[in-house]
């Protein structure tokens, strides 16, 4: 490794499996690999959906001194970035109260309408721009009220900083992920003061803000010794909601993009210097999460590969190349086939997900798949025509033209999925890297190191260094138009 590059370890969390990634960044040097992959399999207990939260910090750890061995023993520092709007609670003496509760555990069902007795839903859209999910840290808290629990906590710390917290000691809420919370204001980027008071929540439960980039202390002794590194080794505050670390990555040198970060779940949207608050934004169920360098992540949630990974899953693990071949051939029209809505609520829940899809299709009056291969084009069409819908109605209502789609993340290995995406959007699509959210964890880290690069610069050494694929729309437009029309109605 040139003495002018620089290792960093980035720990990126994802729904389904963690892993500790080296990145060498140095003067047109933009290097990733991984040095330890481990599950992250929810447990299901009596009181219901619990992350193995002790589980993952192991792996953390694992990881870690995998990272040390492959950078030659030397870390430049450790960033961490993991899925939003879960959380730890912490008792008086630090100590954490239980495994974290799953945001797919049924305890939020119907408790949103508890809050908007107090906070009207368009206010609160008004205030956070947050988009409605039964899940956001805002419900979890309220679904959380009365037990004994809450009643024990001191400090309420999401994900990343949980796991930051136990790596260095210091304790702070990195904003990216602070704005999943349906608390943090887009206009000043601060915590929504009113909307907290209205809602009954207390912010002081919350640590600190910090902004990617921002220090976050440096790893324990304890720490050290676990892991094989010699210290000091400092924590990076990155962009510690994956999505936000993501689009960090978008390799983007065109103006006017869209991004869909496609893995167990699909973020499909714009990024803008400033939110879109207004009512029909709201009903469009359009959310304003923020991202690095003042930007906010205009996007829509879509329930993504998680329907196909479910599928699997029910159908014992088969292998996926074949079935995506098989797929690909299963109707020779030019659009799409049977589609559900991939962004409704019905397929949340985890089981049963074949038989679910099957069932959505015969309610729209449209025929059920009867093969794997048949479901599964049914999912990537659903999937495509979700892509459709955001990115046309983000265009519409941030008043922004697009020329290109960037996808990014694990769904970029999908070849079909792209294709069907650049076929429903009627735009060129540009594939890549499938590390997306490692690389802007990575990122984030070195200009905190000293590397000179705005976001521009971040993005043309993006493109300059990571393998990317192009595909271009084919087929008949108007069929996809038709069939976003029947969704939509």
């Amino acid at each position: 490794m040139s003495s002018r590059t620089r290792a960093f370890a980035a720990v990126d969390l994802g729904a389904s499996s963690g892993r500790v990634m080296v990145g060498r960044v140095g003067p047109g040097t933009l290097e990733l690999s991984e040095a330890h992959r481990f599950a992250n399999r929810p447990v299901a207990l009596p009181e219901g959906l619990r992350w193995d939260v002790l589980g993952l910090y192991a792996g953390v750890l694992d990881g870690l001194r995998a990272a040390g061995g492959a950078a030659g023993g030397r870390l430049a520092s450790v960033g961490i970035d993991s899925w939003a709007v879960d959380y730890g609670l912490l008792d008086a003496d630090g100590a954490l109260l239980g495994n974290p509760v799953h945001y797919r555990d049924a305890r939020t069902e119907g408790v949103a309408e508890r809050v908007w007795a107090r906070v009207p839903a368009t206010e609160l859209y008004a205030a956070t721009g947050i988009q409605y999910v039964p899940f956001n840290t805002l419900y979890q808290l309220e679904a959380e009220r009365g037990t004994a629990r809450f009643a024990a906590s001191r400090q309420l710390l999401l994900i990343p900083d949980l796991l930051a917290y136990w790596l260095t000691g210091e304790r702070g809420t990195e904003l990216t992920n602070a704005s999943t919370t349906q608390l943090i204001d887009p206009r000043t980027r601060e915590w929504a003061h009113s909307v907290a008071g209205r809602a009954g929540i207390d912010l002081g439960l919350f640590a600190p803000l910090r902004q990617p980039g921002d220090p976050a202390g440096k790893l324990l002794p304890d720490v050290l010794a676990r892991t094989g590194l010699p210290g000091p080794v400092p924590m990076t505050a990155v962009a510690s909601h994956d999505t936000a670390s993501a689009v960090a990555a978008v390799p983007a040198t065109e103006r006017n993009f869209a991004y869909i970060c496609t893995g167990t779940w699909s973020l499909a949207g714009l990024e803008l210097e400033a939110p879109v608050l207004t009512e029909e934004s709201r009903r469009a169920n359009f959310t304003n999460e923020l991202g690095v360098d003042g930007t906010v992540r205009y996007l829509r949630n879509i329930m993504g590969l998680w329907l196909l990974q479910e599928s699997l899953r029910a159908w014992g693990n088969p292998e996926l190349e074949p079935l995506l071949r098989e797929a690909a051939t299963v109707r020779t029209g030019s659009g799409p086939g049977p589609v559900v809505d991939a962004s409704g609520p019905a397929f949340l829940a985890p089981g049963r997900m074949p038989e679910r899809i099957a069932e959505a299709c015969r309610a729209a009056g449209l025929p059920a798949p009867r093969t794997r291969a048949e479901t599964v084009r049914c999912v990537l069409d659903s999937l495509a025509l979700a892509h459709r819908r955001a990115i046309g109605e983000a265009r519409r209502l941030a008043g922004r033209e697009v020329d290109v789609v960037h996808m990014v993340g694990g769904g970029v290995r999908n070849a079909l999925l792209c294709q069907l995406t650049a076929d429903a959007c009627g735009l060129p699509v540009v594939a890549g890297p499938a590390e997306a959210a490692a690389l802007g964890n990575v990122l984030v880290q070195a200009r905190a190191a000293g590397l000179r690069a705005d976001r521009r610069r971040m993005r043309e050494l993006l493109a300059g260094t990571q393998p990317l694929a192009s595909y271009e729309p084919s087929g008949d437009g108007r069929a996809w138009a038709r069939a976003a029309a029947r969704i939509s109605a």
